[in-house]
């Protein structure tokens, strides 16, 4: 008997159809012995649909609020999922991410997962029942309720697994795996069977849907194993793992892009030492991931800094840099543009590997692809470019490096 933890994403709960498949593929496991804990997400569209009604009421809501709300997706999908259980005379009981004993740091909207209990998760799978636990949430130090961003899912689902010592970890998602690229975009994008923690961090950071970030770095510091794979078939999946040597003879893995992108531009800030810092401190302070740095060299005493943030972040980046300039008495201009994306090309390959950059770029010339930021580490190159390019830019990084042809 092992302990298995599946997590399904909102579209495969989408509607009640999709709710009776995933208790039927539970009910599969189940029967075959095997102890189940299910996390899942708010139903395909619920969550967009509270953040709209959310705004509509007050463009800028308050943050504790808005986890209240939003908490209710996926409490709706514990019970009906439970529901769906009991009909086919499967044992199950629901449980919030509070009752799964998740207990988070203080910041709404985007809590960090401090410590799990798992509440009684275990005495609940030793009497028999499958355990069905709301992902996204928890709850802080002082009973308030918490969320853990987009995606957060995924990060219940693995972070539970790690603390309930699971014998396997199942991402259940609307497609196969991890692909080279999104599919919609690259029709001959390739299915990756295994893939490293570091690569798929990469990717997941740089756009790619399949997985949250946060939960990925979660895997691979407590060395959770998992797969990603369908809901909607019996296919093998993507293998997420650590490093393994032949891992590197893979130039590069994917493309991602990210079309959810602000560009940042501070103008007319003081030459000198420490402006950077204020403003980089204010972005800190305020809970934005700031990507892509670029400071112009300055002139007659002043110059322009540079970078980019989530669009979900630019209100608060430019609010947070307003005030901290005033406050500081230091001049500029903050600018956000937000017709851009990034695209990142990843691949651990690329540590032992020179070229890569000049065959990426030489294709963008060649394509009349212009590139406005430019960061790299050792696996990834990222671009920015304008959003109209997006989608031929990441078709013409797929070819480039013949990942029709990818060695899996």
């Amino acid at each position: 008997m092992s302990l298995i933890v599946q997590k399904y994403g909102g579209t495969s709960v989408a509607d009640l159809d999709r709710i009776k498949n995933v208790a039927r593929r539970v009910k599969r496991d189940y029967e075959q012995g095997h102890k189940v804990v299910v996390v899942v997400s708010a139903r395909s569209g619920v969550t967009n649909r509270l953040v709209e009604d959310a705004k509509a009421l007050n463009s800028n809501p308050d943050a504790r609020e808005m986890d209240m709300l939003l908490t209710v997706g996926e409490q709706e999908t514990i019970a009906l999922l439970a529901m769906a259980l009991h009909s086919i005379n499967v044992p199950a009981v629901s449980r919030t991410g509070a009752q799964a004993g998740i207990l988070t740091d203080d910041v709404h909207t985007k809590a960090r997962i401090m410590q799990i209990s798992g509440g009684d998760i275990h005495t609940q799978l030793d009497s028999g029942k499958v355990v069905i636990v709301a992902g996204f949430q928890g709850r802080n130090k002082d009973g308030e309720i918490t969320t853990l961003g987009r995606g957060g899912s995924d990060l219940s689902a693995i972070a539970l697994a790690a603390a309930l010592k699971a014998d396997l970890c199942q991402i259940c998602t609307d497609v196969d795996g991890v692909y080279t690229t999104d599919p919609r975009i690259v029709p001959d994008a390739q299915k990756i069977e295994q893939i490293s923690y570091e690569e798929m961090l990469e990717l997941a950071s740089l756009g790619s849907k399949v997985m949250q970030s946060r939960a990925v770095e979660f895997a691979s510091k407590f060395n959770v194993i998992f797969e990603v794979r369908s809901s909607l078939n019996n296919n093998p999946g993507t293998i997420v793992k650590a490093e393994v040597p032949s891992m590197e003879d893979v130039l590069v893995r994917g493309v991602a892009v990210d079309k959810n992108q602000v560009k940042v531009v501070v103008r007319n800030i003081p030459d000198q030492p420490g402006t950077a810092a204020k403003v980089f401190k204010a972005m800190a302070d305020s809970n934005v991931n700031v990507d892509m740095i670029v400071q112009n060299i300055g002139r007659d005493g002043k110059a322009n800094l540079t970078f980019t943030v989530p669009t979900d972040d630019a209100y608060t980046a430019e609010k947070a840099i307003n005030s901290t300039m005033e406050a500081a008495g230091v001049p500029g201009v903050v600018v956000l543009t937000d017709r851009i994306a990034k695209l990142s090309v990843v691949g651990i390959g690329m540590r032992s590997h020179s070229g890569v950059a000049s065959r990426l770029f030489t294709a963008f010339a060649e394509a009349g692809i212009n590139l406005q930021l430019i960061a790299t580490s050792e696996i990834k190159i990222s671009v920015s470019i304008d959003l109209s390019k997006a989608d031929e830019a990441v078709r013409v990084a797929h070819k480039a490096f013949e990942l029709d042809k990818a060695k899996k």
